[in-house]
């Protein structure tokens, strides 16, 4: 006889069948409605159980994943050991990145002075656009080593700062002395400090030279925010004794770091007390093209082939083949010796014959000459016909004899170096041995080979076409920056040659090669 199973058996058989682990719950909005009774109690607290296992099963994971989220902020303290390595790595890191973007933001207000553009720590080089209202005569473009900052003025430019074109213009470069600590000066010594070929030490901030003041997000990059001096520069000569530990104080600049020592951002102030912020873009890091005054193009160096050595040699030769050329000169001697000039010179006549302008100033012009008795100059006034201080026209033919010639035996500054450099280039032998090939370039259409060595104990460049025929001739100036003098050959003026002056006032010569040593730096032109 078939008997009715026992309701509790079959209650106790639904509840074995039933799974231990259920998927989520469906959203109460879909929801087809909670069962009755006892047994809802029982899947909520099932559920319940359930929902705080895996909350700790998620933080377990959380915490055993290799992450670096940024935690809030607490009070300053001292640096832990990880991070005072990382802070003394930052510099080293930036130099061998190479490059990156920056934004420096000096002063406030209306004193603000914005700088946008590049730094290749590794060159070293800055290439920066600037603007902001405290930009003044700077405004424009700027381009920098360590020791020599050339400007490119624009003074209708707006107040706003964009990045300046990769490829600079190549005419109106100025060299610049800028009050050192001050302003521009400041900024740029800073933006290549940021740059180290070797780490800091880590010592001096585990002793309390730096600390830890809070975590932030630049960028969408997690970064930790320190607090330390900039690490001065080495001293010229080596002190004794151990310094005192630096303590930080709440003076001392912020670094923006991450985990990989990489630094976002900068903030502090200047030797002259004016705030400075810089924000570096890493992803930002074109190659960048130094103009002329600062050497040209990034240079791969290398011993010449035999080829390149049989021509550089043959350069004598090839000059006393030529009657002469015209010649045009760009020479940035200093702040108040921006040169531009034109002429002729004559190896044949031993003879260079030029007029130079400076740039910023207008209304007069000097008039040069060289040959084998020295150097003579005037300065004449600019007449109907004389070009612009961009573009002087050449001098004036035959040479004025009343225009108050100042003569001189040996060369007054780098102008008359490279002029009498080019004049001597007919005579003076050239060794292809202690010559380097820097690149490829062109000049006036023509492809050409710059070859760099020295002479006489100067830094020289001749720019060479595939006949072995110098197009350019540069010179390393006192200043730092380089100086240009293109050759175009062809017929000289007659009158170039100036008459000899009189036996008083300039000694007679031979008319051999002889050195021309560098003038004292204090020399007159």
């Amino acid at each position: 006889m078939e008997t009715s199973p026992d309701p509790r058996r079959r209650g106790r058989g639904r509840r074995r069948r039933d799974p231990g682990l259920r998927a989520a719950p469906i959203p109460p909005d879909v929801s087809a409605g909670e069962p009755p009774g006892d047994e809802a109690g029982r899947r909520r607290t099932t559920l319940l159980a359930l929902a705080v296992v895996a909350t700790a099963s998620a933080a377990a994971l959380v915490a055993g994943l290799p992450t670096w989220a940024p935690a809030p902020a607490g009070p300053a303290r001292a640096l832990t050991g990880s991070e005072s390595e990382r802070l003394a790595a930052t510099r080293v890191t930036n130099y061998r990145d190479i490059r990156a973007g920056v934004h420096l933001v000096v002063g406030a207000g209306r004193a603000r002075t914005d700088l946008v553009g590049w730094i290749d720590w590794a060159r070293p080089l800055a290439y920066l656009d600037v603007a902001g209202p405290g930009a003044g005569a700077d405004r424009g473009l700027l381009q920098a080593t360590p020791s020599v900052v050339v400007l490119r003025p624009d003074p209708a430019a707006g107040p706003a700062s964009t990045p300046p074109p990769l490829d600079p213009p190549s005419d109106r470069w100025r060299l610049r002395d800028l009050p050192p600590g001050r302003g521009l000066a400041g900024a740029l010594d800073l933006l290549f400090r940021l740059g180290a070929r070797h780490a800091d030490p880590v010592e001096p901030l585990r002793r309390g030279g730096g600390r830890w003041v809070g975590r932030e997000t630049v960028g969408g990059e997690p970064v930790d925010v320190l607090q330390a001096a900039l690490p001065a520069p080495a001293p010229a000569t080596p002190t004794t004794g151990a310094p005192a530990p630096p303590t930080a104080g709440d003076g001392d600049p912020r670094w923006w770091v991450d985990r990989d020592s990489r630094l976002h951002r900068w903030q502090g102030r200047l030797p002259d007390g004016a705030p400075v912020t810089v924000e570096l873009t890493r992803l930002d890091r074109p190659t960048l093209r130094p103009v002329e005054a600062l050497g040209g193009r990034a240079a791969l160096p290398r011993t010449l082939t035999d080829e390149e050595g049989e021509r550089l040699a043959g350069v004598p030769d090839r000059l006393r083949a030529e009657a002469g050329a015209a010649v045009t000169v760009t020479a940035p001697l200093g702040a108040a010796a921006n040169l531009r000039g034109s002429g002729w010179l004559s190896w044949s006549a031993a003879t260079a014959y030029l007029s130079v302008a400076e740039l910023d100033t207008l209304g007069r012009r000097t008039l040069l000459r060289r040959d084998p008795a020295g150097f003579a100059r005037a300065e004449v006034p600019v007449g109907p016909g004389a070009g612009s201080a961009t573009a002087p026209t050449g001098p004036p033919l035959p040479p004025p004899p009343d225009a108050g010639w100042r003569r001189s035996v040996r060369p007054g500054d780098d102008l008359d170096l490279l002029v009498d450099t080019a004049v001597r280039a007919s005579g003076t032998p050239l060794r292809p041995g202690a010559a380097v090939r820097l690149r490829a370039d062109r000049v006036a259409g023509r492809v050409v080979d710059v070859v760099e060595l020295r002479v006489q104990g100067l830094r020289l460049r001749y720019w060479l076409d595939r006949t072995g025929l110098p197009r350019r001739l540069e010179l390393r100036t006192r200043a730092g920056s380089w100086a240009q003098l293109d050759l175009v050959p062809g017929p000289v003026p007659a009158g170039v040659a100036p008459p000899r002056p009189e036996p008083s006032t300039a000694r007679a010569t031979t008319g051999k090669p002889t050195a021309s040593p560098r003038p004292p730096a204090r020399a007159r032109r």
